[in-house]
C-alpha cells in the first residue's frame, strides 16, 4: 500500500488498521508506538480519528462485546478483556448495559448453552462436575450463572 512504512504517518498507520477492524484508542497507541512515533503526534493523530468519527472506543467495545457473546463468553471475561484493551469502566459499563438490551442477551442462557455445546452431561461425579465449573468459570461466568447452565443439563 505505501512504498515503505517510514513513509507513513501516523494517519496512514492507525487507517490501515482501522480499515482490518476496530481497534481502541490504547491498541493504536501501543501500535503507533511500536513504530517510534512520537507520543505528541499519536496524541494528535489519535484526537483527529475520533474527532472525524474514524476511531470510536464506544463502537469497538460494541462490537468485541457481540463477538464475545457469539464465542460463548460470561460477562466478567468480557469486562477484563475490555480493561486490557485500554476501555474506561465508565464505557464498558455503559455499552455492556446497550449491548444486553437491544441483543436480548441473557447470560444464564448463555452460560447453559456453552456448557451444552461442550458437554452432555452435568457430570456424575464431583470431579467431572468441578471440571464442568472450572469451564464456565474460565469462560467469565459467575456462580449464580454456573450452576443454573449445570442445572439445565
Amino acid at each position: 500500500m505505501f512504498a515503505s512504512s517510514r513513509d507513513a504517518t501516523p494517519r496512514d498507520i492507525a487507517l490501515q488498521l482501522l480499515s482490518r477492524r476496530e481497534y481502541s484508542r490504547a491498541e493504536i497507541a501501543q501500535k503507533l508506538k511500536q513504530k517510534a512515533v512520537a507520543t505528541a503526534d499519536i496524541e494528535a493523530c489519535l484526537d483527529t480519528l475520533e474527532e472525524q468519527g474514524l476511531q470510536s472506543d464506544v463502537r469497538f467495545a460494541e462490537s468485541f462485546i457481540r463477538s464475545r457473546i457469539v464465542r460463548g463468553q460470561g460477562v466478567i471475561r468480557i469486562k477484563g478483556e475490555l480493561r486490557q484493551r485500554g476501555i474506561s469502566q465508565e464505557i464498558v459499563a455503559e455499552t455492556l448495559a446497550t449491548v444486553e438490551e437491544n441483543e436480548g442477551v441473557d447470560w444464564f442462557e448463555l452460560a447453559s448453552d456453552t456448557l451444552s455445546r461442550r458437554f452432555s452431561s452435568p457430570g456424575e461425579s464431583p470431579k467431572e462436575r468441578a471440571k464442568r465449573e472450572r469451564f464456565l468459570a474460565s469462560r467469565g461466568f459467575d456462580f449464580e450463572q454456573i450452576r443454573y447452565a449445570l442445572s439445565c443439563l
